[in-house]
Order: structure tokens, then sequence, then C-alpha cells
């Protein structure tokens, strides 16, 4: 591993991390459970909410989220981010949030999010913008955007059912071991495989949970976190990258832009694949973890589907990925990628109990928005690694 000089490696960091861990919350408003996911992160580092002078959120049921959760929670921000690109956009934030703070325009910074996906009946609230070219053939939205990129990966590379199932049964094998995951239940390839087929190839057990849920971050500048009460996880760098809306506009259904994002990171971090002890993708569907794999280089284009049947991924395997079960068997309250982040924190901090990974001293939190359209990294380290 070389030590990067780029301006931002390891000048900010997580210090608190909210998440409600209330997946089926009748009655909890989205902004219920970003109010009290916001409220756990700043009592997990001490700090108070007159203290938060930046703010950063998005939400799929708000239009105008900066200012309903400023008013929610009697906060005046000096700096507001509300860039929305679907669940990638939290860590979207977490780049913008870096740079708020060491320009000095805010203190202490609150990326957070709130979602009722699942008691308001689990319909996906973010589609204002119907897409012209796709939406007269009616495909399941988003579902048929992901099932198109899975056949085409399979046409191209010989990638199998079989292989997407396994990503289902790694992610439930660590889902076992986490006791706030939604689904527990013992999961294997034939199930997965006998379950209802959706949009062909994927099934309704390659398709991630509809959960509720609230998740916050606070970051501060590094030389602050050294005095706070948790261990922080310093961010070493990041990367953004956006390709496309709709999926048929998509350059190559089969590599997504996350190889963009995922350099940018490395470069900053001045860390490579080789490094990461432990990594965490957006899983909203089977075929995401394979192509995030490949494109954030952990194995060449085509190779993920053999390198998740051979139980790499999985516990025990030599590459801990999604260990909290994923958006696949943890939660999957509408956007993601905030609790991705919120799980490398828990590696790093050591604090993850049964599906602890051992010597976790960098991770790689990775999100999706849109359909594969938005990829943003994140890669954080120890103390040790500044």
């Amino acid at each position: 591993m070389s030590r990067a000089t780029h301006s931002l490696r390891g000048r900010g960091a997580i210090v608190g991390i909210g998440n409600t861990r209330r997946w089926n919350a009748p009655g909890r408003t989205p902004f219920d459970q970003l109010q009290e996911a916001a409220v756990l992160a700043l009592e997990d580092c001490g700090l108070r909410m007159s203290q938060v002078d930046g703010l950063f959120c998005a939400m799929s049921t708000s239009g105008l989220p900066v200012l309903n959760v400023a008013e929610r929670l009697g906060i005046k921000p000096r700096h507001a981010d509300g860039t929305m690109v679907g669940g990638a956009s939290f860590l979207f934030h977490l780049q913008s949030a870096l740079m708020a703070l060491e320009l000095g325009l805010c203190e202490v910074a609150l990326i957070c999010y709130g979602s009722n996906q699942l008691t308001a009946g689990g319909k996906l609230a973010s589609m204002p913008d119907p897409q012209p070219y796709e939406s007269p053939f009616r495909p399941r939205y988003p579902l048929s955007s992901y099932a198109l990129a899975a056949a085409r990966h399979m046409h191209e590379y010989g990638t199998t059912r079989e292989q997407l199932a396994d990503v289902a049964v790694a992610a439930r094998d660590w889902a076992r071991l986490n006791p706030d995951a939604f689904a527990r239940d013992p999961l294997s390839r034939a199930d997965v495989l006998a379950s209802r087929m959706i949009s062909d190839p994927l099934t309704k057990a390659d398709s991630c949970l509809v959960t509720d849920g609230g998740a916050a971050l606070v970051l501060t500048r590094a030389e602050r976190a050294r005095d706070m009460p948790r261990p922080a996880a310093y961010v070493l760098g990041t990367g953004v990258a956006v390709s496309h809306r709709q999926i048929s506009a998509m350059p190559d259904l089969t590599t997504t832009c996350a190889v963009e994002s995922g350099q940018r990171a490395y470069a900053m971090a001045g860390v490579g694949p080789k490094d990461i002890d432990h990594l965490m993708v957006y899983d909203a569907f089977t075929i995401n973890t394979l192509l995030f794999l490949e494109d954030l280089g952990f194995c060449a284009k085509g190779e993920a589907g053999a390198m998740v049947s051979s139980g790499a991924i999985s516990p025990g395997g030599r590459l801990p990925v999604n260990t909290n079960g994923g958006g696949l068997s943890c939660n999957h309250p509408g956007m993601y990628g905030l609790f991705t982040v919120i799980e490398s924190v828990e590696q790093l901090r050591g604090s993850a109990g049964a599906r602890q990974v051992e010597g976790v001293e960098i991770s790689l939190a990775h999100a999706n928005g849109g359909v594969l359209s938005s990829q943003a990294t994140a890669i954080l380290g120890t103390a040790a690694t500044l």
C-alpha cells in the first residue's frame, strides 16, 4: 500500500453512525426514521444537534429534503447539499461533506436518510420523471433494467443463474450472523432458482428486500475526530461517476461507471483492490454484486460469477462482502447507500459482533443509484492507515 498525497486523504472522518434498525415500523414516517437516525448518530459521537452546521440529505418522498429536514431537526446549517442521484446520493454527499469540512464551510456534517417504503405499501416513490423511450414497453421499474444487464452479462460471459443465486445465498449466510437483519431464514441455491420469476432472468430471491429504515453519519475534520468517544473511520478516498438515466442509454450493459468512481477513490486513497480488507457493495439485485466485483477490480470482467460460486465472498471466504446481509437480506428502504458505509464503520471499529471480520483496517463502501446510473465509492480506514 502506498501513501497518496491527495490533499483530502484522511482529512475527514466519520465519528458517529446512526441506524434505526426499524425495518417494519407502522406509523413512522420517513422523517421520523431520519430524525431518529440523526439523533442516534449524534449520541454515538457525543455531539449535539445544535452543533450541526452542515446538512446533507436526499429522500425519494421529498422534493425539498434539505428544507424539510432542517426544519424538522431545528437546525440552520451554514452549508447544505441535497444532491439526488438515487441510492448513491449519500456517498456523493460524503465527498461533498469532505470538501466542505476541509474548506471550513462547516464544522460538523450530518448525512441522513429515512424511509417508510415497506409500511407505505412497498411502492418505489422515485419516478417523477417517466422515461419516454422505455415506458411504452411497460417495464417493471427498476427490476427490468437490471434484468437486461443480467441477461447481457450471461450472454457475453457465460454467467449462469446458479452463479447469480450464489450471490443471494452468500448475503443470507452473512445475514444469519446479524441479529438485526430482516431476512435470516436459511436460503439455498435451489431456493433462489425456484423462486418466482419476476423479470427474466431475475427472480424474487434475486431482488432486494423492501423495508423501512433510517440511517445517518456525522463527520468532522480528522484532528477533531481524535477526541471523540468512539474510534473514527477516516475517509482515505472517494470517487463518484454518472453514466446515464435510462438503461437503454447505458453505454455497455456489462460495465458500469463504478470503474471510474473506483479508480478515483483508489487514487485518492493510495491503495488498490488488494489492500481492501472488507467490501460493501450495493446489492439491489444479484447482478449488482457481480458487476461491482469486476468493475472495482476484485476480479477480471466476466469472472465474478465463478468467484462468488467458489465461496470467496461468503463467511470464511477470502474477501468478506456485504457482511451485514446487504440489501438482499439485511434491509433495503428504497435508497440503501448509506447502510453500506455504516457497516464499513462497524467493521473498522470491531463492533460487528458475530459477523466481525478479523483485522479490518481498510474497508471499501460502494453505492449505486438509478438503474446502474450513478456510482460512488468510499475507502475508509482506521487511524493506523493514515
